[in-house]
């Protein structure tokens, strides 16, 4: 991520489930910690509150221009090759000032698939 970033949304599908954005919450507060100049929301296509674009908006609205789109989606599948973009152009439409970048899904990060085997490799099953 390059250092004159303003913010990374984190963008996860939703759930009805309570518990099931823990895991959001735990990688939101690790970028914080390593990265305390950036805004980090968590946003969500559906089922849970914030949306793409309540959270995008609210940026603007707060003076972030340059924004990163994290999509915590395991592979491009519908949801980053349709719905993704499509959101994305209804944001610019209404701020055409900010710049939207799109990072890479979790499996296409540097080093993901070889960090993954080597740890399913040596956990003990038992």
């Amino acid at each position: 991520m390059p250092p004159d970033r303003d913010a990374i949304v984190l963008f996860a599908h939703g759930s009805r489930g309570a518990r099931w954005s823990e895991p959001l919450l735990r990688l939101q507060a690790e970028l914080l910690r390593s990265r305390p100049d950036l805004a980090v929301p968590i946003a969500y296509l559906e089922l849970q509150p914030p949306t793409l674009e309540e959270s995008l908006a609210a940026l603007a609205a707060s003076g972030k221009r340059r924004i990163a789109v994290a999509p915590i989606f395991w592979a491009r599948g519908g949801h980053i090759l349709d719905d993704l973009p499509a959101l994305l152009e209804a944001f610019r439409q209404r701020h055409p000032d900010a710049e939207v970048q799109v990072l890479p899904v979790l499996s296409e990060l540097p080093g993901i698939t070889a960090f993954l085997a080597q740890s399913i490799a040596g956990m003990d099953a038992g």
